[in-house]
């Protein structure tokens, strides 16, 4: 039965990678969940090996837009950098200070990793909204001659570092939003661009990491290849899917699965 369970956790690698291929965005929406719950990592160890999962997937993803131009690396560059600087503080310094318990109300306690996984659970309620939610066009396909809100997009860069810091997610959920709106660029190159930031981010968040836990490396890759075979797949995939039907079809499953895990964390734990 174990063995079964593992098949059935290793083969979710690959629709992780699936998601990141299609829409550029949802693998640690994916990641964490299945890590927890079908594997049985603990949570904090858990979000470590998302951020290495989705870090390496997004990052073999992206050479991809990279050779159609799809990237744009000056938005890149102003969003990663003070991204890159949250995630690692806060996996290097804010993540091993947290106590367990988080706290306690009454007679009510509040353990370290149900708190990370309610958590988890808000920001999958908020990025099903922003995927579900119908979004205008707001440019064509051309970014040559945009006005960038630079000051704008740099502290979309920390928030979104500080919670995949937290979460272990690698927030393309929000930094697509982000890119489409702040950036003015177009659905295809804020994909392409997301995978970038979301490659390099997860992979310096996952750095604060290495010193403060036990990796099991070789169940960390054998999982991070499959999603990467995924990726491939879902890249293939996204010529001939609706993308539009799709982001709302995932949002609607982000969605039932961040009402699972807060039902599971509080309700029925």
């Amino acid at each position: 039965m174990m063995d079964l369970v593992n098949v059935f956790g290793f083969a979710a690698a690959i629709i992780i990678g699936v998601s990141l291929g299609l829409i550029g965005g949802g693998g640690s929406i994916l990641t964490v969940p299945v890590l927890v719950y079908i594997l049985n990592v603990e949570p904090v160890l858990a979000t470590a090996y998302s951020l290495f999962v989705v870090g390496s997937t997004s990052l073999v993803g992206s050479f991809t837009y990279m050779k159609k131009q799809l990237v744009n690396y000056k938005t890149a560059l102003v969003f990663a950098i003070p991204s890159f600087i949250a995630v690692f503080l806060t996996r290097k310094f804010l993540v091993p200070a947290l106590p367990d318990p988080l706290f306690t109300i009454g007679g009510f306690t509040v353990a370290k990793s149900v708190g990370i996984m309610v958590f988890f659970s808000i920001i999958m309620l908020a990025a099903s909204y922003s995927m579900i939610k119908e979004k205008k066009a707001t440019t064509n396909g051309d970014d040559s001659d945009i006005k960038f809100n630079f000051p704008l997009i740099a502290i979309e860069g920390v928030v979104v570092g500080l919670i995949t810091g937290i979460v272990g997610a690698g927030g393309g959920f929000l930094i697509i939003p982000a890119l489409v709106l702040l950036a003015k660029l177009p659905m295809k190159k804020a994909v392409g661009t997301s995978l970038l930031i979301i490659s390099a981010k997860s992979l310096i968040g996952f750095l604060g990491d290495v010193s403060n836990q036990t990796i099991d490396w070789s169940m960390l890759l054998i999982f991070t290849g499959l999603s990467i075979v995924g990726i491939f797949i879902g890249s293939a995939l996204s010529k001939k899917i609706n993308e539009k039907a799709l982001k709302k079809g995932f949002g609607w499953f982000v969605l039932a699965m961040g009402i699972y895990i807060i039902s599971k964390e509080l309700i029925f734990a």
